[in-house]
């Protein structure tokens, strides 16, 4: 990845938004920035990047080395803390030296509430808008290198969906399943994100988990999963039904695969993130399922599991070739059942690429 170009890109959208600086913490904008992953902690870890003037990584002297192995000291001058020294004396001085410490800042949207009170207590002159008004619109279109590590981690991802029939059997747990699929996730990506196993009545609950309920003949269960490769996540949404599928299940699936597929194919250059949402709630709508999906149709993904662009009513923004995201309607009748389709999308001139690629009907094990 190309940092130097990235961090052109940020001053440039700093100048053009009269931003004095933006202030990054640990988390997806400075590892896209800089290219460091740097530890969340009650430690500050800073990367002050002002409009006009060197950028400085304002880092705990214990991580310094973890810094300069990523390379950020030839991006940015690294300023180094030790146990008595206030960090965030260290970013109001730089500031004042570049003339920012009076200016609009852009604070890192996810960053720890004490940090930014600190800051702002330091610098009562400035103005404060959050930081992906300048970081969002930069890491919403995906480059090349990244829309290849997006398939490379979508595909790892199927790799453990091939492999989950074998894991749901009669007798066993939620919880048992879901630490088999753990280890799975973690043969062929960095680290897991999250799994999700929700049988019968708990796939009523999109953000389940997993627990102790044991699998019995007849169940249908989501599978939710995603892990991180090189940075990029992955997430991948499937359903399952253990020994046989209920006639009123196998009905409600078919409405959601009608829904996603009518989803995916509303994907191009210039639709609205509303009319992609639409296109699949439509659907469900019509089979008299509208009040039993109860979120968003997609959301956007790279080196954050969660981010821009949201695939919601309401939002016009227009996708762009470059953009991913994912599809994933879902239904969920509480205290019955539920089931989510889920792929990773990246928009290209003309229409969408998925990432994933295994089965959308529901598999019997």
């Amino acid at each position: 990845m190309d940092h130097a170009a990235r961090l052109h890109a940020v001053r440039d959208a700093l100048v053009g938004a009269d931003v004095g600086a933006v202030l990054l913490g640990p988390g997806a904008d400075l590892l896209w920035a800089a290219g460091f992953d740097a530890h969340v902690s009650e430690r500050l870890t800073m990367l002050v990047v002002p409009a006009s003037g060197e950028a400085i990584l304002v880092v705990p002297e214990l991580e310094e080395a973890l810094a300069r192995r990523a390379g950020v000291g030839e991006l940015a001058r690294i300023v180094a803390w030790d146990e008595t020294t206030d960090p965030v004396a260290l970013v109001d001085a730089h500031l004042g030296a570049c003339g920012a410490s009076a200016s609009p800042l852009a604070i890192q949207d996810r960053i720890w509430t004490a940090f930014t009170l600190a800051l702002q207590a330091a610098l009562p002159s400035a103005t404060w808008v959050p930081g992906s008004r300048i970081m969002a619109p930069l890491r919403l279109v995906k480059d090349a290198e990244e829309v290849t590590a997006l398939r490379a981690v979508g595909a790892a991802i199927d790799q453990v969906h091939a492999q989950v029939p074998e894991l749901l059997r009669p007798g066993r747990t939620e919880a048992e399943v879901a630490a088999d699929i753990d280890a799975l996730i973690r043969e062929g990506h960095d680290a897991t994100s999250f799994v999700i196993v929700a049988s019968g009545p708990n796939g009523a609950s999109p953000h389940h988990g997993s627990s102790d309920r044991v699998l019995t003949n007849g169940d249908a269960v989501v599978v939710d999963i995603g892990g991180t490769l090189d940075g990029y996540g992955s997430d991948e949404t499937r359903n399952y039904c253990v020994g046989r599928v209920d006639p009123d299940y196998q009905a409600l699936h078919d409405v959601l695969q009608d829904a996603q597929a009518a989803a995916m194919a509303a994907v191009a250059p210039g639709v609205t993130a509303h009319a992609i949402d639409a296109a699949a709630r439509d659907v469900i709508t019509a089979a008299g399922h509208g009040d039993h999906f109860i979120h968003r149709t997609g959301h956007g993904i790279g080196l954050d599991g969660h981010e821009e662009p949201w695939i919601v009513a309401g939002n016009e923004v227009e996708v762009r070739a470059g953009m991913a995201f994912s599809i994933e309607p879902g239904i969920y009748v509480p205290g019955v059942h539920g089931a989510r389709i889920e792929d990773i999308v990246v928009v290209t001139d003309d229409g969408a690429e998925s990432v994933n690629h295994r089965p959308r009907h529901v598999v019997v094990t």
